[in-house]
């Protein structure tokens, strides 16, 4: 049994981007440095790559909906209230009864860098972001959004997987843009062999795409972006994210790097869903002819990098993204 949530028309109207995919909670070891069976006592935090994104496009001021499924436990509720108070509009949220809502462990180096560590005694097909149904998609909300970002975590299930694919084919038949999220995570493939495939077999229709240095080497053999481009017929530009040293881009003859800004890094558990919803907000503002304006994309990667580092400088991925106000001090102080 699952419920959709419902929102006024209105708010479907003025939504220009739609994150479909999961929400969970990230429970993060609170002994950094520590193996899985060393930690103590862990902290909950709300998680999940496109509610990420969601969530930091709001804060920003950028009308943003989430799509997806989470159960009808207190941990399903608590994030469904987490994104409203966030200002992310919730039409078409499908809640499930048999189905909990998913819950992640991570623990961190030293560094403050992340290492999923399994799903506790639930098995991953059993969680209710697995089991999206696609005939019960907000198609309104999704016709009316520029963009529709996705991640390819959904595709690991077959429910959530046809949901995917029918949101991708919704939105290219109204002309609008898909954004790709590799955010590769082994652990949610029962056959992690089967996941290549099957994002290359949606690659021919993405708009922008977003991955990391490792992901590019497993998915195309090369962190060259002008050789990974071959193979994207559609793509408008790539993202390639490294962390520490920043990104590089390619965005038709626009091509380069953009330094990471230096900060004291507490946990870097949605940097990179923070960097592309800074990115996002950057790009619905100034429109897609900034992309081919050099000076303009470089700004918008600064943004970018800007909002990353600001949230990484917190515990979690939502609750320290940063508002427009932060960032534009904190690019005024690194000039």
């Amino acid at each position: 049994m699952f419920t959709i949530s419902q929102a006024p028309g209105k708010e479907i109207m003025s939504v220009q981007v739609v994150c479909l995919g999961e929400a969970l909670w990230d429970y993060i070891a609170d002994q950094p440095g520590e193996t899985l069976d060393r930690v103590t006592s862990w902290t909950a935090y709300p998680g999940g790559a496109p509610a990420n994104v969601a969530c930091g496009l709001a804060k920003l001021g950028t009308p943003t909906a989430f799509v997806g499924a989470v159960g009808t436990d207190p941990e399903g509720e608590e994030l469904i209230t987490i994104l409203q108070e966030r200002g992310v509009v919730m039409t078409g949220i499908q809640r499930y009864e048999k189905n909990p809502t998913r819950k992640v462990y991570v623990t961190r180096t030293e560094e403050g860098d992340r290492i999923f560590a399994g799903f506790g005694e639930v098995t991953p097909t059993s969680f209710a972001d697995a089991h999206l149904q696609k005939n019960n998609l907000p198609a309104e909300l999704i016709a009316a959004a520029d963009y529709l970002v996705i991640g390819s975590l959904g595709l690991a299930y077959w429910d959530t997987r046809s949901a995917v694919q029918w949101a991708i084919g919704h939105c290219l038949e109204h002309n609008h843009r898909v954004v790709l999220d590799i955010n590769w995570r082994p652990m949610f493939w029962a056959y992690p062999e089967a996941a290549r495939p099957m994002i290359q077999g949606i690659l021919p229709v993405v708009s922008i795409l977003k991955l990391t240095e490792e992901e590019a080497l497993w998915l195309f053999d090369t962190e060259d972006l002008d050789l990974i481009s071959l193979d994207l017929p559609s793509v408008e530009g790539i993202l390639l994210t490294k962390g520490a040293a920043g990104c590089d881009y390619l965005f038709g003859s626009q091509r380069g790097h953009v330094p990471a800004f230096p900060v004291t890094v507490e946990d870097t558990t949605g940097a990179g869903d923070a960097f592309l919803a800074g990115f996002l907000h950057q790009l619905c503002q100034g429109g897609r002819s900034a992309l081919g304006d050099e000076v303009q994309l470089q700004k918008m990667l600064e943004y970018g990098n800007a909002m990353a580092a600001l949230t990484v400088m917190g515990k979690g991925a939502i609750d320290p993204q940063p508002e427009a106000g932060a960032i534009a001090s904190f690019l005024q102080q690194q000039k």
